[in-house]
């Protein structure tokens, strides 16, 4: 069976861990040339050797432009072209209104705003016409959760990039999308609970118990859509949000 990303390039900010891991993985078994970030040397040549020979790593923080600006040099320099490009890199902490910092506030937009902003900006000029971009979400976006309204508030950013660079990048034909997963179990959902695994294991049963599907998410199941998104089987998919929550946020 053909591999629905042969020969592409991909990039994958925040590949490091949980979904972007595995979403650097799933593009390298699809046939793609894979460049992974991440902010961490040690946790970058483990991403790199569990990926596999199709795979470059490339230490780079990217909610700061000099780094950036170094990823997509070595990209030029080696690649020449980008064809998918997954903005994965982002995150947040808890704190209810009342507690919100400026740090805080600064901490989460520079990571997963300000971060994707440029990582799609400065990947233009080697982005071919007809490229893949995927922004991540959340189901937070479009749902209220205590404690996490600064979070939620960027991830519903994320949404509207896409949807008016949908328009920005037309004449190019690159379709911008926005994959939203629900709860995955992943290193940076569960140390929302803390370092005990009771809460952190209480913490996934909690969202289970608010899936339809009555369970979290694997983090291959996320990148199996992101596969999908990548590859011309969603030629015609642009400005979309694309849920895989288990219905989370559908019902």
């Amino acid at each position: 069976m053909a591999r629905r990303l042969e020969g592409k390039v991909a990039v994958v900010t925040g590949g490091t861990s949980g979904i972007g891991l595995a979403v650097a993985r799933r593009f390298a078994t699809e046939g793609a040339r894979v460049f992974v970030t991440g902010r961490r040397q040690v946790e970058l040549d483990a991403a790199v050797a569990a990926i596999g020979p199709n795979a470059t790593g490339i230490q780079a923080d990217s909610a700061r432009s000099a780094d950036l600006n170094r990823l997509y040099e070595r990209v030029k320099a080696e690649a020449g072209r980008i064809d998918v490009l997954f903005a994965g890199a982002g995150g947040g902490t808890m704190l209810p209104l009342g507690s919100i910092t400026e740090e805080h506030f600064d901490d989460i937009f520079d990571r997963n705003v300000k971060g994707v902003v440029f990582t799609v900006q400065k990947a233009l000029p080697l982005l071919v016409d007809g490229a893949s971009v995927i922004l991540v979400g959340s189901t937070a976006s479009a749902m209220g959760t205590p404690a996490f309204s600064i979070y939620s508030a960027s991830k519903a950013a994320v949404r509207n990039l896409a949807r008016s660079w949908t328009l920005d990048l037309k004449p190019r034909g690159i379709r911008v999308n926005v994959l939203s997963p629900g709860p995955v179990k992943t290193p940076g959902l569960v140390e929302l609970a803390g370092p005990e695994a009771a809460h952190q294991q209480g913490l996934l049963d909690a969202l289970a118990a608010q899936v339809p599907l009555g369970r979290v998410a694997d983090p291959d199941e996320i990148a199996k859509a992101a596969v999908f998104l990548a590859s011309d089987d969603a030629s015609f998919v642009a400005g979309a949000e694309f849920f895989v929550d288990g219905g989370m946020a559908q019902v």
